[in-house]
């Protein structure tokens, strides 16, 4: 029986919307195998070319692989020319689906969705049973996708706008500075500080210990050694008297982010700077109503929101927490001196806090 308060045109447009979302969830599973099975780099190094002729060149199954060339190509994702029954990709393709490292590449982001589908019963139990949900519980994709989507706008924002908006940090750390890079995950940040600083000595810090093996070894093959990546939580930091301590998109996930606040504020010297990146987002739920913050959302009920919880004190910050939140937890940590930079940079809001 159909509700005669149902406004039919509305509900063609949303019909229409979930239906477009329902095709995009199932495409971006198939980015992820195109992604891990290699497709998306082969076509770019050897396209315009036919199913048969990739097939031979990848080793893929022919008939599988037409199949996936289809949906990729009706959805966009490539092209298909069919005059000779070839597919390829445009630069602006490439750079989203096969351009490891760089700012446009979207696949860590298909990544890190793939892991939560990964393990959608967990997430269902914990959203019913309003239990935490550790990181360490959380699916090995996640923790990669997680690093290969903040790993290019780390390369793009850390070094050229971030670290120089900073008063006097840049200069401190061309000429040597300790530094402290806090929920540092795989190391990406810091070991991007390491290389750009040598002259400094930089550490990295995470609960994960997987994560701080795997920076580590990374750090070792990068033959950096002025390096050091220690399994240790947020607000046990040894007290370095460091000059410099950030924390990049991940004060939100830390169950207690003020006392991990007031353990950054004790370690820095009387002159250190504390600098905190969060995701983008307004102070206002009805100022948040948007795509981006909508995937920020839904990372965060998956994710963020869990993990805090998982943890002692469980403040739950979450992963569009805003400006004004996240000042309220500096000033409860003793910081007095905040100020926002790189304000015209609306992928993530950068705090610089000093006592």
């Amino acid at each position: 029986m159909v509700n005669s308060n149902l406004n039919v045109d509305k509900l063609m447009e949303l019909t229409g919307k979930v239906f477009e979302n329902v095709s995009a969830a199932g495409s971006l599973l198939i980015a992820y195998i195109g992604d891990q099975a290699g497709v998306y780099v082969s076509l770019e190094e050897h396209g315009p070319c036919s199913a048969k002729e990739l097939a031979s060149k990848t080793g893929l199954d022919e008939r599988y692989l037409l199949e996936w060339l289809s949906a990729n190509a009706a959805m966009g994702y490539i092209s298909y020319h069919e005059d000779s029954d070839e597919f390829s990709l445009t630069p602006e393709q490439a750079a989203i689906f096969a351009h490891e490292g760089e700012p446009t590449c979207m696949q860590g982001l298909f990544q890190g969705i793939v892991a939560q589908y990964a393990t959608h019963d967990v997430a269902l139990d914990v959203f019913k049973s309003g239990r935490g949900r550790p990181w360490s519980e959380q699916h090995e994709c996640c923790f990669c996708g997680t690093d290969r989507f903040f790993r290019p706008v780390y390369v793009t924002n850390l070094l050229e706008h971030w670290i120089p908006s900073l008063d006097g940090i840049k200069a401190k750390m061309e000429s040597g500075a300790i530094v402290a890079d806090i929920g540092c995950g795989l190391g990406s940040s810091t070991i991007l500080m390491a290389k750009t600083f040598p002259n400094s000595k930089i550490y990295g810090f995470d609960f994960h210990e997987p994560s701080i093996i795997e920076a580590r070894n990374k750090a070792r093959d990068d033959g950096l050694n002025n390096i050091e990546f220690e399994v240790r939580e947020a607000r046990d930091l040894p007290n370095n008297n460091f000059d410099f301590a950030c924390i990049f998109d991940a004060l939100h996930d830390m169950g207690d982010p003020v006392g991990v606040s007031k353990a950054i504020l004790n370690t820095l010297n009387k002159d250190g700077t504390f600098m905190l990146v969060e995701p983008y987002a307004q102070d206002e739920l009805k100022d948040n109503l948007n795509i981006a913050s909508g995937l920020f959302y839904t990372f965060s009920t998956l994710v963020c929101v869990p993990t805090s919880r998982s943890q002692d004190v469980g403040l739950q910050l979450g992963a569009q927490a805003g400006e004004k939140r996240l000042r309220s937890v500096l000033n409860e940590a003793g910081f007095s001196d905040i100020q926002r930079r790189c304000i015209d940079i609306e992928t993530n809001i950068v705090l610089e806090a000093k006592a």
